[in-house]
């Protein structure tokens, strides 16, 4: 019983910790965007968190819309990998589907903008690739 309360402080303090991350996608500055983006890309990449993402997936795929228009080099770069870690904890249902048509055409956007950091390019190719094997619906 002990350790089932203690487990359950623990993923509640992980929530809060990422509902913070999520909050600071919208700050102004972009260094607290990036340092958000990076936080949010451990936790992902380190921990399932489906259900807690499921209900937050449309607040998140906004703002990482958002730091892929509005963001350059590195922020656009963090953005397409947390968005390839999403679309991995979503996975191959409508909910991953969901997220990648959503950000598809952006990441296209990026992907063949010349003016792009490399980084950014790349991360996005990456993100594109990865999210089309898991949760596209169309075969082509």
């Amino acid at each position: 019983g002990n350790e089932a309360a203690s487990e359950q402080g623990q993923e509640e303090e992980v929530e809060d910790r990422l509902k913070e991350h999520m909050d600071t996608l919208l700050d102004k500055s972009a260094k607290a965007r990036q340092a958000a983006l990076q936080s949010l890309r451990l936790a992902l990449a380190s921990k399932t968190l489906s259900e807690f993402l499921l209900e937050r997936r449309l607040t998140l795929t906004d703002s990482l819309e958002r730091c892929l228009r509005k963001g350059k080099g590195e922020e656009q770069a963090l953005a397409g990998t947390v968005l390839t870690l999403l679309c991995l904890q979503m996975g191959s249902g409508p909910e991953g589907e969901e997220v990648f048509r959503s950000l598809k055409p952006l990441l296209v956007s990026v992907l063949t903008d010349s003016t792009a950091s490399p980084s950014a390019r790349q991360s996005c190719a990456m993100a594109l690739g990865m999210c089309c094997y898991i949760a596209a619906a169309d075969l082509e």
